[in-house]
Order: structure tokens, then C-alpha cells, then sequence
């Protein structure tokens, strides 16, 4: 036995988030030990079941909607679990209640929240930045959103970000992790660059909330938008929110106005007239199905202080990068992610020059991570039921991979 697989031992009886695995459907395949058939390290694509998620949509589809039907809008809390789920999920990323609206995918709501901005920055400015590294979507959304509004689109690598804003900025999409490197963007002083400049900032949680502290309300956010079936274990395509602060919710023009963001939703009148707070942020009737599985998953995170998560992330991380310094063949991978704990997300990427089928090879044999083109080998650390000794096994799978 080496050292490092005495270590991960040692670490895991003295996590104190270890007791939250058991929350959580972890099979064979998954891995619950050293010697299991297999580690699950994938959850910033697809986050793992949550154990109480089966028997929650069991009895939203068989008793409230098979035997109260229409009536489980008012009896079962449907109508209000947008900003009901959206205040559950306020906590992770550092946001007040009445701020946080659940409802469509995370592209619908990075088109709302940005064209917001834009509407909010006024006619006299007329460049929205968006980063250059970003996730293809976000990009996408932002061309669309600036043609749409008249403004010219200019992507700037985050670090650039602070030169090339001016008086003709009107806004900044940024994502708060780097989808394919896993680095950490400097959220506090980017956002304070923004407001200096005059301009909004809207920012992509996606690969950052449930696994670090993100502070929304602390550093002055504008708006944010993040999806649920990562870290956070919403589910395959679970439902998206968005974050408007609470200052400017009167002045949140969505682009995408809907009779569930109506003032008097039941009204049916043919002239809008927006809802205030949260709700603004919503558009047609709510997936409700989806959106209550999400209901159901967060409740893993009662007690989890978010700053703990965080503890745990870096110690796994640092532990991974550790044991494959140890065993991978030197030279075979190169690490594209920050070692600097302030520029690291919850994963590590690796690049690798046959990583596809390197990757195919590592779920074949029970290491489940993904691969982005060309060459990156990506792992993610979700702290709520990763330990250290699937850490170290597959660090070792890898090592005998490339081997």
C-alpha cells in the first residue's frame, strides 16, 4: 500500500463532508471506496442523484399531479417554486431572498440578463464585452443580444477585461470559472473594474456556484446566471436561474417578457405590465417537473456552509495534482489549470494529446471524467461526495492508462 493511498485514508476519516455521500446514489460504477469498481468525477457536467430525488418525483407526478391535478398550482406550491427554489439556491451564491428566480436554460437567461443590461446602460454606450474564452453558447447569445441591440460585440480574455472598458461599455458577460481549464476569475475586483467604468456586469455561475463561495451581494453584482445540474445536482437539464440585484429589479427590462412575469398573471390583459422583484425574471408557465427534482436535490446542501465546500475542493484538487505528480509518467500530461488556489475552480484540466481516447479508456475502467477537443482531459471534484481515496485511485487509473 503507498503512501499517498495511506493518506487518502487518513484524510477521508477526518472530512467532515464525508457524511453527505451517503445522500447521494452512488453505485459501483460511481465508486465508494479505493478498491471499487470506479470514481465519479464528472459532476462539474452532471451532477450525481441525490437519494431523495426519486421518491420527491414519484409523488409530484402520482399524487400531485395525478390525483390533485390543477389544483396542486395553489395546494402543492407550484406556482411559487421559481422564487420559492430561487431563495434555496440565494445561499450558494451570496445572495439575499428575493433575488434569485428558477425557470428556462442557462442561454435563455444569459439572453435576458444581458440584453437587461444593455437596456439598462442606456442609449449613450454602445460596446458590450464579452469574454473570449467563453463557453461557445454564452458567445453566441452575446453576438445575437448585441445585434439585436444595436451594439457592437467585443471579446477580451478576462485579464484584459480592465483596459478595454470605457464610457462606450455598456456591459460585460464573464464566466465566473473557465469552462475548459478550470481558472478562477477574479469576480470582486472584475466587477469593481466594470462599475468604475460605468457599465453592468453579468456574470456565467455555471461551473462556480456549489463549489465555491461566489458573494453576489458582497461585491456588487449586477446580474448572474447559472445552471443547477452541476455541482448543484439539479438533475439532466434542470432548470436555470437568474440573479437580478435587488437595486435594480425596477429598472430589469426583459427582453423576453411573459404572462408569468406579468403583474396580474390571471389578469390576461394584452398590455404588459412587469411584476416586481424576482419574479420579473420569469417567462412562461415553469417546467415543473424538472424544477421540483431541483427542489428536492438542494436539500443535500441543509448545513453544508459553502466555505467548507470550498476547503474541500482545494484539498482535493491539490491531493489530485499530487498523486499524479506521483504516479503519472512525467511529460505525458500537462496541467492547465491554475495551482494558485485563488485562480482554481473545482476541477482540474489535463492536457494530453490523445485525450479522447485516453478518456475513453479511463470510463472503461471506471474513471469518469470528460474530454474537451482537442486535448483536454477534464476532472471534476464536487466536495459533497468525492473523497480522497477516489482522488488517489484515479490518479493511479490514469498513471496505468497512459502507461
Amino acid at each position: 500500500m503507498s503512501e499517498l493511498t495511506v493518506r487518502a485514508a487518513k484524510l477521508d476519516a477526518v472530512d467532515e463532508l464525508a457524511v453527505k455521500r451517503a445522500e447521494f446514489v452512488l453505485d459501483a460504477a460511481s465508486g465508494h471506496a479505493a478498491d471499487a469498481a470506479g470514481v465519479y468525477l464528472d459532476g462539474n457536467s452532471l451532477g450525481a442523484l441525490p437519494a431523495v430525488v426519486p421518491g420527491r418525483v414519484e409523488d409530484v407526478v402520482r399524487r400531485q399531479w395525478g390525483e390533485l391535478r390543477i389544483q396542486s398550482w395553489e395546494e402543492s406550491g407550484w406556482w411559487a417554486a421559481p422564487e420559492r427554489i430561487g431563495d434555496r439556491i440565494a445561499p450558494l451564491v451570496g445572495a439575499a431572498p428575493g433575488q434569485v428566480v428558477v425557470g428556462d436554460s442557462t442561454s435563455v437567461n444569459v439572453f435576458k440578463a444581458l440584453v437587461g443590461a444593455v437596456r439598462m446602460a442606456g442609449d449613450g454606450r454602445d460596446e458590450v464585452l464579452v469574454d473570449a474564452t467563453t463557453f461557445p453558447t454564452d458567445g453566441y447569445i452575446a453576438e445575437s443580444a448585441a445585434r439585436m441591440t444595436g451594439r457592437t460585440l467585443r471579446p477580451v480574455a478576462p485579464a484584459e477585461v480592465p483596459g478595454a472598458l470605457g464610457d462606450r461599455t455598456a456591459a460585460v458577460l464573464l464566466n465566473h470559472v473557465d469552462y475548459r481549464t478550470g481558472r478562477l476569475h477574479d469576480l470582486p475586483a472584475l466587477t469593481a473594474a466594470v462599475h468604475e467604468a460605468g457599465a453592468l456586469t453579468v456574470w456565467d455561475l455555471c461551473h462556480s456556484a456549489g463549489a465555491l463561495p461566489v458573494g453576489l451581494d458582497e461585491h456588487g453584482v449586477d446580474l448572474a446566471v447559472g445552471c443547477t445540474y452541476k455541482y448543484l445536482n439539479g438533475g439532466p437539464g434542470a432548470p436555470a436561474y437568474l440573479y437580478v440585484r435587488r437595486e435594480l429589479q425596477d429598472r430589469f427590462d426583459s427582453p423576453l417578457p411573459g404572462w408569468n412575469s406579468h403583474a396580474e398573471p390571471f389578469g390576461m390583459r394584452s398590455g404588459y405590465e412587469p411584476a416586481s422583484g424576482a419574479p420579473r425574471g420569469r417567462v412562461g408557465t415553469p417546467d415543473i417537473l424538472s424544477m421540483l427534482a431541483l427542489e428536492a436535490a438542494l436539500e443535500v446542501w441543509e448545513g453544508v456552509p459553502v466555505e467548507a465546500v470550498r476547503a474541500k475542493s482545494l484539498a482535493l484538487t491539490d491531493f489530485f495534482l499530487e498523486c499524479v505528480a506521483e504516479y503519472v509518467p512525467e511529460g505525458r500530461v500537462e496541467c492547465l489549470t491554475p495551482v494558485a488556489h485563488a485562480e482554481r475552480g473545482s476541477q482540474i484540466a489535463l492536457r494530453c494529446d490523445d485525450a479522447g481516447e485516453v478518456m475513453k479508456r479511463l470510463i472503461e475502467r471506471g474513471v469518469v471524467g470528460d474530454y474537451r477537443a482537442p486535448d483536454v482531459l477534464r476532472f471534476g471534484f464536487t466536495p459533497l461526495y468525492v473523497g480522497f481515496a477516489d482522488v488517489e485511485r484515479a490518479a493511479r487509473v490514469l498513471a496505468r492508462t497512459l502507461g
